[in-house]
C-alpha cells in the first residue's frame, strides 16, 4: 500500500473517530440536560430504558474508538492492510468497507464460520 492510500485510510479513520466523540459529547449533554424525576413510574422507567440504551450505543462506541486508534497505530507502524493471520494483503475493497479490519476475507470468513460451529 502506497503513502497516499495510508493517508486516504488514516483520514478517514480520523474522521469517523471525530463523529465518534462528538456523539459522546451530546450523550453527555443530553443525560446532564434531560434527566428529570418523573413522579409517573412509567415514565421514569421510560426515561431510564432510553438513557440505558444510549449508553449501551457509547458503550460500543467506545470500543470503536479503542480500535481505531490501534488502526492508526499500525498505519504509523507501517503494518496496515496486511491479514493478522496469514499475513496477505487484505485488499482496497474489504478496508474501505471496514477500515479497522485486521483479517482478510478469507481468514474472515474461516473465523465466522469456526465461531458458528463453536458457538463461541
Amino acid at each position: 500500500m502506497n503513502q497516499e492510500q495510508l493517508e486516504h485510510f488514516r483520514k478517514i479513520l480520523l474522521g469517523w473517530k471525530q463523529e465518534l466523540m462528538e456523539e459522546v459529547d451530546r450523550t453527555v449533554h443530553h443525560l446532564q440536560e434531560d434527566a428529570e424525576n418523573y413522579a409517573d413510574p412509567s415514565d421514569r422507567a421510560t426515561q431510564e430504558e432510553e438513557f440505558s440504551l444510549e449508553l449501551r450505543t457509547r458503550d460500543r462506541e467506545r470500543k470503536l474508538i479503542r480500535k481505531i486508534d490501534k488502526t492508526i497505530d499500525r498505519i504509523d507502524k507501517d503494518d496496515y492492510g496486511f491479514c493478522d493471520q496469514c499475513g496477505v494483503e487484505i485488499g482496497i475493497r474489504r478496508l474501505e468497507a471496514r477500515p479497522t479490519a485486521t483479517l482478510c476475507i478469507d481468514c474472515k470468513t474461516l473465523a465466522e464460520i469456526r465461531e458458528k460451529q463453536t458457538g463461541v
